[in-house]
């Protein structure tokens, strides 16, 4: 059977600019993590994944990555605790913050990140723009009319089932601050508007959001097949 297009051919190939790198992403999101690895893949690279801060220093106790890429509102803290002490270790990857916030980016940089990518990622060529940034090499090769798959609707359902089990346990504080950014995260790469902006209401603190965030999580996952897929990944 013919390798699909989007499968790495090359070495020499300008399609692939990564081509031999290996990149870590520290993303709770599964949605979000399978966009980026359709991009790395797309790109030529090889993508890790790990959940939590804990899971990415046993990576990283195993091998040194090219570039991490670490999302700032993980379950187990705010990524630029890691940040902070990779940019201080002697073995230094390229370090790539991660955040549906544009207003993290100060914190981030100085937390010691190499640079900020907001999410959900505009496209292709801007990943590989940003990344290729840290690492150097050519500049990306524009491929006009072509496009990624779409990241798999059951990593956006795994996604939902999260956030559910975590919203019944009536969080309050900081566990609901997290769960209002995951879901805020997750709406945006889906393209859902009315659970964004919910989830941005109780982001805010806004108390009757809280309540209409659950409902809208409840029906995506009852009605799967709406769950609304609003942007073009090229």
């Amino acid at each position: 059977m013919p390798a699909p297009a989007f499968v790495p051919r090359a070495p020499q190939d300008p399609q692939y600019p990564l081509w031999g790198r290996t990149l870590l992403l520290v993303e709770d999101s599964r949605f979000a993590s399978d966009a980026l690895r359709l991009m790395c893949l797309r790109s030529g690279g090889r993508l890790r994944r790990a959940e939590t801060m804990a899971a990415a220093r046993v990576h990283l106790r195993l091998y040194l990555p090219d570039v991490v890429l670490i999302d700032l509102g993980l379950p187990d803290g705010r990524g630029e605790v890691l940040i902070r002490a990779l940019a201080r270790s002697r073995m230094r990857p390229a370090l790539l913050s991660l955040s549906g916030d544009p207003a993290a980016r100060p914190a981030a940089l100085a937390a010691g990140a190499d640079g900020f990518l907001e999410k959900p990622v505009a496209g292709l060529q801007v990943f590989q723009t940003a990344v290729l940034r840290l690492i150097g090499g050519a500049a990306p090769v524009a491929t006009p009319g072509a496009a990624l798959p779409l990241p798999d609707p059951l990593a956006l359902q795994d996604d939902l089932a999260h956030a559910g089990a975590l919203l019944a346990r009536a969080p309050e504080g900081a566990d609901l601050a997290y769960v209002a950014g995951f879901l805020l995260g997750v709406a945006r790469a889906s393209g859902d508007c009315d659970l964004a902006q919910a989830a941005a209401a109780a982001l805010r603190g806004d108390t009757t959001a809280r309540t209409r965030v659950g409902d809208l999580v409840a029906q995506r996952r009852a009605s799967p097949d709406a769950a609304a897929f609003g942007r073009s990944w090229a």
